[in-house]
């Protein structure tokens, strides 16, 4: 009798350490701040984090760190009962909207300065905020990605060529940046195939002045390739979709599946890992 009351005992303790388990993290809120695009695109940032919800408390703020939507996404979570808050920027560069994301959460006391999309604003806070400081560009498992999509794209690797273009800053050494992290994580396709070349480039999409010269060198790129008899593999290192790629080499020849680094769950498992990183900021911060 005494072991059939201890096999109970250990049975509701099983039953009930998931319960303690996920109690733990939903006081914690994962706030994610996304750049927003069409109802696809949205739509593909939502898939990508309803494996998180059965743990985590969370609340989408997109508009690249708009005041409206970032206090409407902690009100959200305040209002689900959490007693601090992570906010994980889910973009390509670290360096993306960081001092706008600070200020607003009251992290730093300087406005920020330069090309803004809003204006500044300090949020109204009740909860205690951390955020990561890290972007798409420094997750190394990511690399993964472009190497499964350039392979799955692949027909005759010896007489392919990869381009991995992104986005891109207007800031001459804010882009060499970018340019050296995406050779980083190119070099999980180099070593995935014997690819006849494997170029990284930024597309600079919303910088006139600068966009230009990189369209007609990538287009020369794409024409020389082709009068060589090699095919050129596209893969854009973006959120989602293809951007604006399609009119760049329009009339050129490529080859591309038009899908960015999502629908991926690597994706997923980096969003997770920067939720658990700033957690630790945050049981340091009380």
């Amino acid at each position: 009798m005494h072991f059939m009351r201890l096999l109970f005992i250990c049975f509701l303790c099983l039953l009930s350490w998931p319960a303690f388990s996920q109690s733990s993290d939903s006081k914690v809120g994962l706030l994610i701040m996304a750049h927003g695009g069409s109802e696809e695109w949205n739509k593909a940032v939502e898939n990508a984090l309803v494996p998180l919800h059965a743990e985590i408390p969370v609340s989408i703020a997109f508009g690249m760190a708009d005041p409206l939507t970032l206090q409407q996404a902690v009100d959200s979570l305040i209002l689900r009962g959490v007693e601090s808050i992570a906010v994980v920027r889910l973009f390509v560069s670290g360096e993306s909207f960081l001092e706008e994301t600070k200020y607003a959460f009251n992290l730093s006391p300087n406005p920020p300065k330069g090309h803004l999309m809003h204006e500044p604003k300090i949020l109204d806070l009740s909860v205690p905020i951390a955020l990561n400081k890290e972007g798409l560009l420094d997750a190394p498992l990511l690399g993964g990605i472009l190497a499964d999509r350039a392979l799955h794209l692949s027909l005759a690797p010896a007489r392919e060529s990869v381009l991995i273009i992104g986005h891109g800053p207007g800031d001459d050494d804010e882009n060499e940046r970018w340019l050296s992290k995406m050779n980083d994580l190119a070099d999980s396709v180099r070593t995935s195939a014997n690819f006849h070349s494997v170029r990284v480039s930024t597309l600079r999409e919303d910088w006139t002045g600068k966009r230009e010269a990189v369209e007609k060198d990538l287009r020369r790129f794409l024409e020389s390739e082709t009068a060589e008899g090699r095919e050129v593999i596209i893969v854009p290192f973006r959120l989602f979709g293809f951007g604006p790629y399609s009119e760049v080499f329009e009339g050129l020849t490529y080859r591309a599946d038009y899908i960015g680094l999502l629908p991926d769950k690597r994706v997923t498992d980096w969003i997770e890992s920067q939720y658990r990183k700033t957690l630790s900021t945050l049981s340091a911060s009380q």
